[in-house]
């Protein structure tokens, strides 16, 4: 696993040992980033159950202007600082060892992200609990792109009902990414 482009580019990074993490390989890291090169630069990005930090790490290293990872596990929390050293992009980023419902809480009044990134474990619907509690919190707006990564059969089907829209689906082999903003149209 590595950083594919920007300033920490080929660096290797990190990950924990076991199946408490599932990193995102490396060709579809590359394909998320093609989808969302336009909003990276100068975000304001959150990486939700962040894991070893790659998703965040590749964002800050393509120019995004801060991170925050957000990740429950205290081994993976310290692989995440870990990696920030090592790739020099520590100064732009915060680690917030939590759950994301807290997480989400603990932002709110500090402001909107441009990008929320969350990749939690598959099958669980934690998805929808995290969408269910981000259309509450003022830390994103309808400009906020909302990428989840998740399982090829996770049901999306209620997206609407919560106040999002479904701006794009890209699947893969074994997963699938899916694009969501807010619908202020549909309020």
């Amino acid at each position: 696993m590595r950083v594919i482009a920007g300033t920490a580019r080929s660096m290797p990074l990190r990950s924990i040992e076991g199946l408490d993490t599932r990193p995102t390989q490396d060709r579809i890291k590359e394909t998320l980033f093609n989808v969302i090169q336009a909003d990276v630069p100068g975000a304001k990005f959150l990486d939700l159950f962040a894991g070893s930090g790659a998703i965040g790490i590749e964002a800050l290293s393509r120019g995004a202007a801060s991170a925050v990872f957000v990740e429950n596990s205290k081994a993976a929390a310290a692989c995440i600082k870990q990696n920030l050293a090592f790739t020099k992009l520590a100064d732009n980023a915060t680690v917030m060892e939590c759950d994301a419902l807290t997480a989400i809480n603990r932002l709110a009044g500090k402001g909107v992200f441009d990008v929320i990134h969350m990749d939690p474990p598959y099958n669980h619907e934690y998805e929808k609990q995290v969408l269910a509690a981000l259309k509450n919190s003022d830390i994103l707006d309808e400009y906020t792109l909302i990428v989840i990564e998740a399982s090829l059969e996770t049901d999306f089907s209620y997206l609407e009902s919560l106040g999002y829209k479904l701006v794009k689906q890209k699947n893969y082999k074994n997963n699938k990414h899916i694009f969501v903003n807010m619908d202020r149209n549909g309020e």
